[in-house]
């Protein structure tokens, strides 16, 4: 069983910057791809970025350039750095693990961006 952990989220200004991190619990991280998936008041829950276990990294247009998803093996912890954030990045944050057929989640974090 894995837990995953995100923290960070908070409010800020737009044009700032925030670093979400995700933790997670259990073995096996190394060997796990991770994603960021975010969802707005009334909308679906939307990919972000993806950090596969031998860190091929993919990023959605809409945060492409202003966001960073990297990892930490030895911590077990995955980061998304975003910057010059816009009110349209207001959402949860929900890190996403994958490996084999599981599939975890975390409780998410709220990030919101005032204007």
């Amino acid at each position: 069983q894995v837990q995953l952990v995100e923290s960070g989220g908070g409010l800020v200004q737009a044009g700032t910057s925030l670093r979400l991190s995700c933790a997670a619990s259990g073995s096996r991280f190394s060997s796990s791809a991770i994603g960021w998936y975010r969802q707005a008041p009334g909308k679906q829950r939307e990919w972000v970025a993806t950090i596969s276990r031998g860190g091929t990294i993919n990023y959605a247009d809409s945060v492409k350039g202003r966001f960073t998803i990297s990892r930490d093996n030895v911590k077990n912890t995955v980061y998304l750095q975003m910057i010059s954030l816009k009110p349209e990045d207001t959402a949860v944050y929900y890190c996403n693990l994958v490996r084999s057929r599981e599939s975890y989640w975390g409780q998410g974090t709220q990030v919101t961006v005032s204007s």
